[in-house]
C-alpha cells in the first residue's frame, strides 16, 4: 500500500468547474475572496517522516450535485480534461470510482511542488478549451481537495 503524509485540506462547491476556496474556477469566473495558496508540500517540506525527494500530491473528491450527471463527468474527463492536464504539466497517478458512492470520482494528481501545482492549474484553467469544455459539459460538484507530501518510507514519492 502507497502512503503519503496528509499536508492540508479545502472544500467547496463549484459549477461546473475546478477551483480552490475563494479561487475564481478556470475560466475567470469571479469568486468570492482571495484565493488561498497552495499550502507547503512536495520536496523538503518541514514536517517529520516526509521524504525530502517527495511530490506534491493532490487527492481530489468530485460529488456531482443533484440534478447533474455522474456520467458527463466521467466522459468529461476520459475525453478532454485527462488530455488537458498532461498538457499542462499535470501527472495523472490515477482516478477511482468508489463502490458505495455512486455519484463521486476520486482522483490523485503529482506535481514537483505546490509552485508547480499552481502553474499547472492557471494554465489549465486559462486554456480556450477547457473553458469550451466546461462550458458545454457542465456538471454541478462539491470539491474536496487534500494537499500531501509522501512519506520517508512509502514507496511512491
Amino acid at each position: 500500500m502507497k502512503r503519503l503524509a496528509i499536508v492540508c485540506s479545502a472544500a467547496l462547491i463549484v459549477g461546473g468547474g475546478y477551483a480552490l476556496a475563494g479561487q475564481a474556477p478556470p475560466g475567470g469566473q469571479p469568486a468570492r475572496g482571495p484565493a488561498p495558496p497552495t499550502p507547503a508540500c512536495g520536496p523538503n517540506v518541514a514536517m517529520k517522516n516526509v521524504a525530502k525527494d517527495s511530490r506534491c500530491f493532490e487527492l481530489r473528491t468530485y460529488t456531482v450535485r443533484e440534478g447533474s450527471s455522474i456520467d458527463l463527468l466521467h466522459s468529461r474527463f476520459r475525453d478532454h480534461t485527462n488530455m488537458l492536464f498532461k498538457k499542462h504539466g499535470m501527472t495523472i497517478v490515477g482516478f477511482w470510482q468508489p463502490v458505495t458512492k455512486p455519484d463521486q470520482l476520486i482522483y490523485l494528481l503529482a506535481y514537483k511542488d505546490g509552485a508547480a501545482r499552481d502553474a499547472a492549474w492557471a494554465a489549465f484553467g486559462a486554456d480556450p478549451e477547457w473553458v469550451k469544455t466546461r462550458t458545454e459539459m457542465a456538471v454541478q460538484v462539491q470539491v474536496d481537495n487534500v494537499f500531501m507530501s509522501a512519506t520517508d518510507y512509502g514507496p511512491l514519492k
